[in-house]
């Protein structure tokens, strides 16, 4: 049984819903972002158990099917930003039409009306997100975070930056991350 869990966004997360589930004897064969496939179906009583705990951490166990579809976009897009593994060439419409198994125009139309953003806005967010963490921890130039990333150049990534967070990426540097939102407030 796969469960669908609205507002999985970090490694943090999962470990959140692996405690709670833990705590009511589920055991997961599989949890990703947005996503926990259970070894046997829960009792009603773990259901209502579980979706309480996670509401309260600020979870929902999603039963809508749109929902649900955005929640696995989401999942998959923060999962790739994350990695910092977007090729030059990468395809937000090929990955997720291979990933999904569904025309990307179906996806993107619902994304749009579910989340109020495109795919591709969502996406970039998500980059910025990650550009601000490799800045942080200083271990990469904006040349190797810019190619780590999929931009054309430091310049198109510099000007992505500036349109997002209102600084250029050395601004950023210089004041020391403190315009950093954690992954779940993006």
């Amino acid at each position: 049984m796969t469960l669908f869990i609205k507002n999985m966004v970090c490694h943090r997360c999962v470990i959140a819903v692996s405690q709670e589930l833990e705590k009511l004897n589920l055991k997961a064969v599989r949890i990703n972002l947005g996503e926990v496939e259970l070894k046997k179906s829960p009792t009603k009583k773990q259901i209502s158990q579980l979706f309480e705990r996670l509401n309260f951490l600020g979870f929902e166990i999603l039963d809508d099917q749109k929902q649900k579809q955005i929640e696995r976009v989401k999942g998959l897009l923060i999962k790739k930003a994350q990695s910092a593994e977007v090729e030059g060439h990468f395809s937000i419409t090929d990955f997720l039409s291979k990933a999904l198994h569904k025309d990307y125009s179906y996806i993107s139309r619902l994304f749009s009306e579910v989340e109020g953003i495109t795919i591709e806005q969502f996406f970039i967010l998500q980059k910025i997100e990650k550009v601000k963490e490799l800045i942080i921890y200083n271990e990469m130039n904006l040349s190797e975070i810019s190619y780590q990333l999929g931009y054309s150049s430091v310049a198109h990534l510099s000007a992505q930056f500036k349109k997002v967070t209102g600084l250029t990426p050395s601004h950023f540097k210089k004041a020391g991350g403190r315009h950093r939102k954690s992954i779940d407030s993006v």
